[in-house]
């Protein structure tokens, strides 16, 4: 299996040099699950980003969401975070298409910067 472009599932939203954006999709279609994904370079080193939609746990029982939404807002309150997990689901061909799309999109921003 060989990376393909374009890419099946990767999008390039944006291109600025030493900056891309990129808009991985979710098999199951829903577009909550999208990731956009940035990499971009600066004098000294690459950063990836990704940036996701995380909700809380579905229930239907009003009191239960009513308990998780405080546990959510007590954790941020007492301790600053909030632990979230953000999961994609990709064919073996978009997770190869992914991981080429990173490998170019660094060795891009790092060459438009001149990093070695």
């Amino acid at each position: 299996m060989t990376p393909q472009i374009p890419a099946e599932g990767i999008l390039i939203h944006s291109d600025w040099g030493d900056s891309k954006m990129y808009e991985v999709h979710c098999n199951c279609t829903d577009p909550d699950h999208l990731h956009s994904v940035e990499v971009e370079a600066d004098d000294f080193c690459v950063t990836v980003t990704t940036h996701t939609i995380q909700k809380s746990s579905y229930t239907y029982n009003f009191w239960e969401s009513l308990k998780q939404r405080f546990l959510v807002t007590w954790n941020i309150w007492v301790n600053g975070v909030v632990k979230y997990e953000a999961s994609i689901i990709m064919t073996e061909q978009q997770a190869l298409n992914y991981a080429e799309t990173l490998k170019l999109a660094i060795n891009d921003v790092k060459t438009f910067k001149g990093l070695p």
